[in-house]
């Protein structure tokens, strides 16, 4: 039974690093453009600016305009989830429900002009700046890798002279299968995969573009006898793909008697071409990986279950600049925004996630307007509650990464907990591409771009993105993307069916800005970064966002919004 979740956050819409002083990176043209400058110390959990900065800043738009036209971009992450997502908070379309402290926006970024200073920095001078990696040195080595060895001083939250976070170990080094090559010609475990991106912030449009990989933990990659294993790896991927997709996965024609697993669940080990979902426990219908993780399956060890990852899946997000390459195409920058990284670390099942569930709504009645506490620190990550870890890095005022603060980690949970629309706390793999598209979906955006990528559609035909536009009447929820605008609706704010009918055959149509703005948006966020101004919002934007924003949301504000979109499952 899905229930409705007033969660103690009172999250409203959501969408949804290091380097020591011995480092050397080349230096760029551009100068600090601004005289701000936030004091950052990673071994504090002090709160500088925003106890509830969990709350995304997408959360304070403005759903109703001048004109009383109502928008509702909330429909994207509150909905009713899918078993053992026990969360509804679909009515979070329909009002603003937060705490009393939370009403007050203290995403003050958001209220900047920044034009003046954005003008002041040149295409070249911004292009020189996301073309040179912060991720790899000149030699193409990992810069972060050297945590491994050396942690500074000043990261070293428990002053153990070892680094207890995550130590970045991928090359973005991607074959005809999407996965990760190390120089030596090893597999890292990461895999590529390509996905649709989430509605409206994660649009490169609205100023970054992103990637996800998968690792999942190292019994899953080997055979019974411990021996790495891809084809074990591969099946192991696909088997976990049909558990959050719930669908049929096709695979390359497997031997079903190597592993003593029935894949294509037809009753005989026989030769298989796809992995059959087909998972009821209560009507005797289970599941089983292969190799070692089958035995570790077996003594209880490891788990499988609908809609969950096992326990130590890892995933890694960059978020990038954008790019524009030698075809004057829009792609993802060598420079990195944020390395993110989660880690399932614990198995939650089906009873204990609806017990979670029931314990907020619970604490939530009793304790109207107690806010939120988030365990962890800016080296081993925040902890969401619900088994998992996020642990990330961000650019320094010199645009090294670093790793985030435990304020501005907090957004992290934001996202990843307390919302109907996500899989087992996360959004990209249930959203990946199926095996009809190029290299069965395992692919990285290096590798092929959205250009050609068919518009995503829900199970009732309606399109995903044409959906978002239609309710939003914009292309992002601060509703300040005026190429989006301009490009699909006409005067009378109607959509046009002509870029409607591109958008479904080309999802790039919609997604990839142009030229000018793609830069534009890179210099807009350089500010945020020479300012490390994160904690009062990192959305690059140019002129102030009065109009579309709450500074304050009164009380017993509603958003007009009379009925909820829900998305089928």
């Amino acid at each position: 039974m899905n229930i409705l979740i007033r969660l103690l956050s009172g999250m409203m819409l959501v969408l949804m690093a290091g380097c020591d002083s011995t480092q050397k990176e080349s230096q760029t043209s551009l100068n600090s453009n601004s005289g701000e400058h936030v004091a950052i110390d990673l071994l504090s959990n002090q709160i500088q600016n925003n106890k509830a900065a969990y709350i995304p800043a997408q959360c304070y738009t403005k759903t109703r305009n001048k004109r009383g036209q109502v928008h509702n971009p909330c429909f994207s992450c509150h909905t009713v989830g899918q078993e053992p997502n026990y969360i509804d908070d679909s009515a979070f379309q329909m009002a603003y429900d937060f705490r009393t402290y939370s009403r007050t926006n203290r995403w003050t970024n958001l209220f900047k002009d920044r034009s003046a200073v954005v003008k002041t920095i040149s295409d070249e001078d911004i292009l020189k700046y996301v073309r040179s990696s912060n991720y790899f040195d000149e030699e193409g080595n990992i810069r972060l890798a050297s945590l491994g060895k050396q942690v500074p001083s000043d990261w070293d939250v428990n002053q153990n002279k070892r680094w207890d976070g995550y130590v970045p170990d991928c090359f973005f080094n991607f074959d005809s299968e999407g996965f990760d090559v190390t120089p030596q010609g090893h597999d890292s475990g990461w895999r590529a995969f390509a996905y649709s991106p989430f509605l409206g912030t994660f649009w490169p449009t609205n100023g970054s573009a992103d990637d996800v990989l998968i690792r999942l933990p190292e019994s899953m990659r080997q055979t019974e006898a411990g021996l790495y294993s891809r084809i074990v790896y591969r099946l192991n991927l696909a088997i976990v793909e049909a558990m959050i997709t719930r669908k049929n996965i096709a695979i390359p024609a497997t031997d079903e008697s190597v592993y003593q697993v029935d894949l294509n669940r037809n009753g005989v080990l026989d030769m298989a071409t796809e992995v059959v979902y087909r998972w009821a426990p209560t009507k005797g219908q289970n599941m089983s990986y292969v190799g070692k993780a089958k035995q570790l399956q077996k003594k209880g060890r490891i788990h499988l279950a609908a809609g969950l990852y096992p326990e130590g899946t890892e995933f890694l997000h960059t978020v990038r600049y954008l790019n524009v390459n030698s075809d004057q195409k829009i792609e993802l920058a060598p420079r990195v925004k944020e390395l993110r990284y989660s880690y399932k670390q614990s198995w939650n099942n089906y009873s204990q996630l609806n017990s979670a569930a029931m314990g907020e709504v619970i604490e939530g009645d009793q304790f109207p307007d107690r806010l939120r506490t988030i365990t962890g620190n800016s080296e081993t990550g925040v902890i969401n509650g619900l088994g998992w870890v996020y642990q990330g890095f961000i650019e320094d005022q010199s645009g090294h990464l670093r790793p985030q603060t435990y304020e501005e980690s907090m957004s992290c949970i934001g996202c990843h907990s307390g919302l109907g629309v996500t899989t087992d706390s996360s959004f990209a793999f249930a959203r990946k591409l199926g095996s009809s598209n190029f290299q069965a979906g395992w692919f990285h955006w290096s590798q092929k771009g959205l250009s050609g990528l068919k518009e995503p559609q829900w199970k009732d035909g309606r399109w995903e993105y044409t959906q978002y536009l239609l309710e939003n009447h914009s292309g992002n929820e601060f509703r300040n993307n005026e190429e989006v605008k301009n490009k699909f609706f006409d005067s009378k704010g109607i959509l046009k069916p002509a870029e409607v009918k591109m958008l479904h055959h080309n999802i790039a149509h919609l997604l990839e800005p142009s030229i000018a703005r793609a830069l534009t948006l890179n210099k807009a966020y350089k500010v945020i970064v020479e300012e490390q101004s994160y904690i009062y919002g990192r959305e690059p934007h140019v002129l102030p966002l009065n109009d579309t924003v709450w500074d304050v949301i009164p009380d017993g504000e509603t958003t007009g919004v009379e009925a909820p979109i829900i998305k089928p499952h």
